[in-house]
């Protein structure tokens, strides 16, 4: 008698073995783009870190946590990259307990000591003071901004931190740009390394070259115990709020123009804007020498074209008249 392999050969079987391996090249599908994104963004913590040299040997980095999703995707990197990098550095999370009404404040330390690293929860009840300050109906940001910065500046001198790591991403800088322009007359973005208004401490910003909907995927991924936050968080019609929203309408109709607006913050020609205290317009004189990066003042720059419009250059024409 010879052997024979059965198969069942009902539909509902089929159905079923076939719905069984969409799911197996579903799951391998999210699993191979989480670990792209994984990459994507510790390769870009890591060029920020070095490109403005954030982090130094010796040093004891205070990563500041609120519970959102950026300052946990900022501490779950720099964790990663603690393991490997060339220089030994410390790292102590640290959280402000603004007393929110609410505020789950068991969530953070039990995710802290989940996953190992030192910490402090530092309780001060800002949320009482803004609320009495600031009247009902009036954006709280700015207060509670300068209240929670000294009360963080204090534990980073009581820690003996040397850096102090926040959890700004490439979003947040454009928005602050913006918002300089349109409602404070200034072209001022938020910098990836600062020193503090007292002086006494260095503040960096680790995740400046990250997107906000990268690591809002990555959130989902880590499945971090994210809180909301209850004071700011829920005020509708804030000036980052309409930055936000506008600059995600750019990206969803022109994908590259947040790209090149952020790479753009690294470009800045002083020649060419109207600030005179950073360049000398009151005394510049024709030398006769042509001007590395100098005005073409009658030409429209070649990127100011229709979208897809050819570039054609002079050179390009002299060639054709020859």
């Amino acid at each position: 008698m010879n052997d024979a392999v059965l198969t069942d050969t009902r539909p509902e079987f089929l159905h079923r073995t076939d719905e069984a391996k969409a799911e197996d090249a579903k799951a391998k599908k999210q699993a191979f783009e989480a670990q792209k994104l994984s990459k994507r963004l510790h390769r870009q913590v890591g060029q920020a870190i070095t490109d403005f040299n954030m982090i130094e040997g010796g040093d004891k980095v205070m990563v500041c946590m609120s519970g959102g999703k950026d300052s946990y995707a900022m501490l779950d990197v720099l964790m990663n990259l603690q393991k490997r990098a060339p220089v030994a550095f410390e790292l102590v999370a640290v959280n402000l307990d603004q007393k929110q009404p609410g505020f789950p404040e068991h969530v953070l330390p039990e995710y802290l000591t989940k996953v190992g690293v030192p910490f402090r929860i530092e309780e001060q009840d800002t949320y009482s003071v803004v609320k009495r300050v600031i009247p009902e109906g009036k954006t709280t940001c700015s207060l509670c901004s300068r209240l929670r910065r000294g009360i963080l500046y204090r534990v980073a001198s009581e820690l003996g931190c040397t850096k102090i790591a926040l959890g700004h991403h490439r979003d947040d800088m454009l928005q602050t740009l913006f918002m300089n322009m349109f409602f404070g007359s200034k072209l001022k973005g938020m910098p990836p390394k600062l020193v503090t208004d007292n002086g006494d401490h260095v503040v960096i910003r680790p995740m400046a070259y990250c997107a906000e909907k990268d690591l809002a995927t990555y959130a989902e991924h880590r499945q971090f115990p994210i809180i909301p936050c209850n004071l700011c968080g829920s005020q509708d019609g804030l000036q980052r709020q309409q930055m936000r929203e506008m600059i995600n309408e750019w990206d969803r109709k022109f994908p590259g123009r947040v790209d090149n607006m952020f790479t753009a913050l690294s470009n800045i020609v002083p020649s060419h804007l109207m600030d005179r205290s950073l360049y000398p317009f009151t005394t510049i004189q024709a030398s006769g020498q042509p001007v590395a990066g100098g005005d073409i003042a009658f030409d429209e720059e070649e990127s100011c074209g229709p979208v897809g419009e050819s570039k054609i250059s002079i050179v390009s024409i002299r060639q054709q008249d020859d």
